[in-house]
C-alpha cells in the first residue's frame, strides 16, 4: 500500500472525473471525425466526386489511422497517458480545422502526386491529405483512453467506465449533424471545419488541470487513500508500475499471446461496421431515399442517440453478470454474445426501407447501438487480461487491425455503390453491405472464443 501525507484529504470518487474527461475527449473526437460525412452530399455535388472518390478519401484516413495505431500504443505507454493524449488532441483538432483549405492544399501538392503517376481530382488529393493527418492524430485517442481506464478503475468498473466514455462517440455523432448542417447552411462548408475544429481545443485546458495518474494524485492529496486502494483492490499485477509510467513493451512480447489476437480479430471484423454507419449513412439517406440535408441531420442524430444507450448498456451488462459471481472474462464473453445477436435486425433494413425510410433508420440505430455495446466490452478485455504497462500497445495493435478492416469496408463499398448506381440499383449495393454488417459480430465472437476459451491473466510481459 502506498501511503500519502494527505491520507484523509482529497476528493472521493475522483475516478469519475477522469471518466468525464474521457467522455468529453471522445465527444470532440467524433465531432471532428464526422464533419466530413455530414458534408459529403454537398461536397460530392460541389466537386463531382464519385462514390469511389469519396471512398479514397475515407481510406486515406483509415490507412494512416491504422498505421499510427501501431505506433500510438507504444507511444502512449512510453510517454504516459497525459502527455500522449495532449499532443494527439492538438494534431487532430488542427487537422480538422485545416480541412477548410483542402482544395487549395490539393492544388499545391498535385505536382508531387503526379510524380508517382497518379491522376485524380485536386480536391480529392487535398481531402485525402487532410484526412491522413487527422488519422495520425486520432490514432492515440483510444489507446490513451483505455490505458487511463486501466489506471483509474478496478476491473469490475472498467466496462462501465468504457461504456460511459465511449458513449461520447455517439454524442459527438449526434451533435455533428445538427451543428454542421446549421453552420454550413449559414456560413458555408469551410466554416464548419474551422469553427468546430477550433472550439474543441478548449478541452486541452481541462485535461492539463485535472488529469494525472492515481499515484501522483494521491501524493498531491487530490484523492483519498481509500479511493487509491479501491482502484487497485482487484489488481493481479504490480501496481507500483504507475509510479514512473515509463514502460517499454516490445512488439514480439504481445504478439505471442492469443489474447492479443482475439482482441485484434474482434476489431478487424467489427470496426469497419461502425465506420460504415458513421461515414456512409448520410450518403445512404441521400442516394437511396432522397432525403434533404435537414432530414439527414435529424435521422443521423436519431441513429446515434440510440447508440448512446447501447454503449451504456454494454458497460452495465457484464458488471451485472460479475456481481452474480461470474469471472470477468466469462461475464464479458456472455455479454458480447448477447450483444452480437442484435445486429441481425439490420438484415431487414433494405427490404423494409421500401416501405418507409424510418424502418432502416431504426434498424441501423439498433445495429449501431449494438456496436457500441460490443466495443465497450471488447476494449475492456485488454485491461482485464494484460498488465497496465502493455494496455496501450495491445489496444494500438488491435486498432491497427480494426483500421485495416475498415479500409477494406470503404474499398468494397465505393466500388459496389458505383457499380450498382450505374445500373440504377444503388439499393442493392447497400443491401449487400447490410448483410455484412449484420453477421460480422457473431463471426468475430466465435473467433475470439476459439482463441481464448478461458479467462487467463497475463502477469508478466
Amino acid at each position: 500500500m502506498i501511503k500519502s501525507n494527505s491520507m484523509g484529504k482529497g476528493f472521493k470518487g475522483y475516478r469519475w472525473v477522469i471518466c468525464l474527461l474521457l467522455f468529453l475527449a471522445t465527444t470532440t473526437n467524433y465531432l471532428d471525425r464526422q464533419l466530413l460525412s455530414m458534408l459529403s452530399p454537398e461536397l460530392k455535388e460541389l466537386f463531382s466526386w464519385s462514390n469511389q472518390d469519396y471512398a479514397l478519401i475515407l481510406m486515406a484516413f483509415t490507412i494512416f489511422y491504422g498505421l499510427f495505431m501501431a505506433i500510438a500504443g507504444p507511444f502512449i505507454d512510453r510517454l504516459g497517458t497525459k502527455k500522449g493524449l495532449f499532443w494527439a488532441f492538438v494534431i487532430w483538432n488542427v487537422a480538422s480545422a485545416a480541412h477548410a483549405l483542402a482544395p487549395e492544399i490539393g492544388i499545391a501538392i498535385n505536382p508531387l502526386v503526379s510524380l508517382f503517376g497518379l491522376t485524380m481530382s485536386t480536391s480529392v488529393i487535398g481531402f485525402m491529405f487532410m484526412r491522413a493527418i487527422l488519422g495520425i492524430g486520432e490514432a492515440s485517442m483510444f489507446p490513451a483512453a483505455i490505458k487511463a481506464t486501466a489506471e483509474w478503475f478496478p476491473k469490475k468498473e472498467r466496462s462501465l467506465c468504457t461504456g460511459l466514455f465511449n458513449s461520447g462517440t455517439n454524442v459527438g455523432a449526434i451533435i455533428a449533424p445538427l451543428i454542421v448542417t446549421f453552420v454550413a447552411l449559414q456560413f458555408g462548408w469551410r466554416w464548419a471545419f474551422v469553427i468546430l475544429g477550433g472550439i474543441t481545443l478548449i478541452w486541452l485546458i481541462f485535461w492539463q488541470i485535472y488529469y494525472d495518474s492515481p499515484f501522483n494524485m494521491l501524493k498531491k492529496g487530490k484523492i483519498t487513500q481509500e479511493e487509491y486502494d479501491y482502484i487497485h483492490a482487484d489488481d493481479e499485477t504490480d501496481v507500483a508500475v504507475e509510479a514512473t509510467d515509463k514502460n517499454k513493451v516490445a512488439w514480439h512480447k504481445i504478439l505471442k499471446h492469443p489474447q492479443t489476437w482475439a482482441f485484434a480479430f474482434g476489431k478487424f471484423l467489427t470496426d469497419g461496421i461502425w465506420w460504415f454507419f458513421l461515414f456512409w449513412l448520410p450518403l445512404y439517406l441521400s442516394q437511396a431515399h432522397g432525403q434533404s440535408p435537414a432530414q439527414i441531420a435529424i435521422y443521423v442524430a436519431a441513429v446515434f442517440t440510440m447508440a448512446t444507450f447501447g454503449s451504456i448498456f454494454g458497460g452495465y451488462l457484464p458488471s451485472r453478470l460479475m456481481k452474480s459471481g461470474k469471472d470477468p472474462y466469462k461475464a464479458r464473453m456472455l455479454a458480447m454474445f448477447i450483444i452480437a445477436l442484435f445486429p441481425l435486425v439490420v438484415l431487414g433494413a433494405q427490404p423494409l426501407g421500401a416501405i418507409h425510410v424510418l424502418f432502416p433508420v431504426i434498424l441501423i440505430g439498433i445495429g449501431a447501438s449494438a456496436h457500441q455495446a460490443w466495443s465497450a466490452n471488447l476494449f475492456t478485455t485488454v485491461s482485464d487480461m494484460f498488465p497496465k504497462k502493455a494496455v496501450g500497445s495491445v489496444v494500438g495493435f488491435g486498432g491497427m487491425m480494426g483500421a485495416t478492416g475498415s479500409f477494406l469496408i470503404h474499398l468494397v463499398s465505393g466500388k459496389l455503390f458505383d457499380y450498382h448506381a450505374a445500373l440504377g440499383q444503388i439499393e442493392v449495393g447497400y443491401g449487400i453491405m447490410f448483410i455484412v454488417c449484420a453477421l460480422a459480430y457473431l463471426v468475430a465472437w466465435v473467433i475470439m472464443k476459439v482463441l481464448v476459451p478461458k479467462y487467463k491473466v497475463i502477469k508478466e510481459i
